[in-house]
C-alpha cells in the first residue's frame, strides 16, 4: 500500500483531539500534533507522535509543518470551549477560535492542504424551536462561543466555494466519557464538563455538585443534553477524513445520538456507577445555557454509515468515572 500523507491535528493534546489521534493511528494514518498546551496535556500524546508546541494560528509555523511532514489534511480542535467564560470574555473567544481558525485556513490555502475537518458545536443552534435539532435548523447562537464557531464554519464555506479546499464541520453535542482502554480522557484542570464534575464530586475531589438552574421548561426543570461518547466521536472524524480523501463533497453534520438526558439523569447515573450519594446544591442559571439540545443525527448515519458503539448513558458515565479514578491514583 502506498504511504499515506499525514494528518495534522491541532489541539491534539486536549480531550477530544487526543482520542482522535488514537483513532487515526488505529486506522493507519500518520499524525502530527500541534498544541500550545494552554489546556492540553503533553502526556496525552504518545512520545513517538511528532509534536509541535505551537499556536494553530501561527500561519508560518503551520506551513512549515505541512511541508516537513507531507500533510494532506488538517483536523482542527484547538480553541476555547467554556460557554460562560465566552460570555464574560468574548474577545478571547474571537481571538482563540475565529481569528486562529482564519489563520489556519489561510495556511492550508497557501500550503496546498485540501482537506479540513473542523470541530464545531451544537452551540451554533442557540435555543432551538424544536426538540430534535437538524443541520437545517436555524443557526442563532446565544453566546460568543457558539458565534465564534459558526463564523469559522462560514469561513470554511466561503473558502470551499472558491475551490481551495473541501471540509467537514462536525457539530458536537455534549461530548463525554473516556477511552475504554484507559489511555486518555478528560485531563484539563478545572474542566467544566458536567459528567467529569459529577465524577469528581463522587470521588470527594469537589465538595458539592451545583445544578445551574432547575426552572427550565424540561421534564425535571434541569437542562437536557445529548451526550456522545468521545470514542464514537473520534470514529466519526476518521470517517469524515475518509470521505474527503475519497473525493466527497463538503458537509456539515451533527454528532449526537438523538437522545436527551437531564442533569438529574446524569447525577443518578453517577450515583449508580459510584455507589455514592452526591451532595447537591441549587445555583442560578449560567449565562449562555439553552434549556435543551438534542441532535437529529440521521444525516451522519446515512452519509458515513457511522454506527455508535457506546450510545448508553451509564456506559459513558462508567468510562468517565474510571478515568477520574485513574487520575486520582496518580496515573
Amino acid at each position: 500500500m502506498a504511504t499515506r500523507g499525514a494528518v495534522l491535528v491541532t489541539g491534539g493534546a486536549g480531550y477530544i483531539g487526543s482520542h482522535v489521534v488514537l483513532a487515526l493511528q488505529s486506522a493507519g494514518w500518520p499524525v502530527v500534533v500541534v498544541d500550545n498546551l494552554t489546556t492540553g496535556v503533553r502526556r496525552a500524546v504518545a512520545a513517538d507522535v511528532p509534536f509541535a508546541a505551537a499556536d494553530a494560528g501561527d500561519t508560518d509555523r503551520m506551513q512549515r509543518l505541512f511541508a516537513d511532514h507531507g500533510v494532506v489534511a488538517v483536523m482542527h480542535f484547538a480553541g476555547s470551549v467554556v460557554v460562560p467564560e465566552s460570555v464574560a470574555d468574548p474577545l478571547k473567544y474571537y481571538r482563540n477560535n475565529t481569528g486562529a481558525s482564519r489563520n489556519l485556513i489561510a495556511a492550508c490555502v497557501q500550503g496546498g492542504v485540501k482537506h479540513f475537518i473542523f470541530s464545531s458545536t451544537a452551540a451554533v443552534y442557540g435555543i432551538p424551536d424544536r426538540i430534535l435539532v437538524g443541520e437545517d435548523s436555524a443557526t442563532v447562537p446565544i453566546n460568543p462561543y457558539g458565534t465564534s464557531k459558526l463564523m469559522t464554519e462560514w469561513m470554511l464555506r466561503d473558502v470551499a466555494a472558491m475551490g481551495a479546499l473541501r471540509y467537514t464541520a462536525l457539530r458536537y453535542f455534549n461530548v463525554a466519557g473516556a477511552d475504554p482502554a484507559g489511555r486518555v480522557g478528560q485531563s484539563t484542570p478545572n474542566a467544566t464538563h458536567l459528567i467529569k464534575v459529577a465524577a469528581q464530586t463522587a470521588l470527594g475531589q469537589r465538595p458539592v455538585f451545583a445544578i445551574f438552574g432547575e426552572d427550565y421548561d424540561t421534564p425535571d426543570g434541569t437542562c437536557v443534553r445529548d451526550f456522545i461518547h468521545v470514542t464514537d466521536l473520534a470514529t466519526a472524524h476518521v470517517l469524515a477524513l475518509d470521505h474527503l480523501i475519497g473525493g466527497g463533497e463538503s458537509l456539515v453534520l451533527n454528532c449526537g445520538y438523538g437522545q436527551g438526558f437531564s442533569v438529574r439523569d446524569v447525577l443518578r447515573a453517577i450515583e449508580r456507577v459510584s455507589g455514592k450519594t452526591l451532595k447537591v446544591e441549587r445555583a442560578p442559571r449560567r449565562a449562555g445555557d439553552p434549556p435543551a439540545l438534542v441532535a437529529r443525527a440521521d444525516r451522519i448515519l446515512d452519509r458515513f454509515g457511522w454506527r455508535p458503539a457506546h450510545a448508553d448513558l451509564e456506559g459513558i458515565v462508567r468510562s468517565a468515572y474510571a478515568w477520574e479514578q485513574k487520575l486520582a491514583g496518580g496515573a
